[in-house]
């Protein structure tokens, strides 16, 4: 169904949001992204969790009884602690 991100260890900063909608329209196909910047480092996911639309939503379709469950988790890895990629 979606994107279930793998949680960093103890993670110090965890967001999670629901969104509902009885019916929801695109004019334009929406361009997103979502970046984890900044020091020190970090080791970060994020996804959703979506009923009735789709990962690749189509312009100008009506999508009925949305449901959107998004989550963000990160935690800062000082270098000592950093992972090597």
């Amino acid at each position: 169904m979606g994107r279930r991100p793998r949680r960093p260890d103890n993670a110090e900063i965890t967001i999670t949001a629901r969104v509902k909608a009885r019916q929801l329209r695109f004019g334009e196909v929406p361009q997103t992204s979502t970046e984890f910047r900044g020091m020190p480092g970090h080791e970060s996911a994020s996804g959703s969790d979506r009923v009735h639309l789709p990962q690749h939503v189509e312009r100008d379709v009506t999508y009925r009884h949305v449901r959107v469950d998004y989550r963000l988790a990160s935690a800062l890895r000082y270098p000592a602690e950093a992972k090597e990629p």
